[in-house]
């Protein structure tokens, strides 16, 4: 068995998915396992990881807006606001979401299906710089 751990930070541009599929990729084939599983993390609690689908962005845009509309910012009753109207809707945002993913790996590549990717969902308005922890673990090639 083998473990590899690697980090990468993502530069938001504000609210909205941001795809990281290729970058995790890039880490599972570093780490040389050919069959496991890879943990992907995000380390904030204002921001979430959605598998989603990648070829069409209008998805991704309506489950923002799904989001937007299920925890409206500037509701009279939250108070947890020190940050602004943003700030306590982006952390039930990330509540309802995950702020991990477990992917299998088979033959060395992560088995997402066609259309599925690997998105960091920012739920705060501004941008921010957002530290993604992925491990990887598993068998390598040739300890099959």
């Amino acid at each position: 068995m083998k473990a590899a751990s690697e980090t990468f930070v993502v530069k938001t541009p504000g609210k909205g998915t941001t795809e990281i599929t290729r970058e995790v990729a890039a880490i599972v084939a570093r780490s040389g396992v050919s069959n496991g599983t890879v943990t992907v993390f995000v380390r904030h609690t204002s921001a979430s990881l959605v598998i989603m689908e990648n070829a069409d962005p209008s998805a991704r845009r309506d489950l923002e807006m799904f989001f937007d509309q299920l925890v409206p910012e500037n509701t009279p009753w939250f108070v947890h606001t020190l940050e602004g109207p943003d700030d306590m809707p982006s952390h039930i945002r990330m509540a309802l979401t995950r702020t991990s993913e477990v992917i299998p790996v088979i033959n060395g590549r992560m088995t997402l299906g066609t259309w599925q990717g690997i998105f960091l969902f920012e739920h705060r308005r501004m941008s921010h710089h957002r530290e993604i922890a992925v491990s990887v673990i598993g068998e390598t090639y040739g300890n099959d």
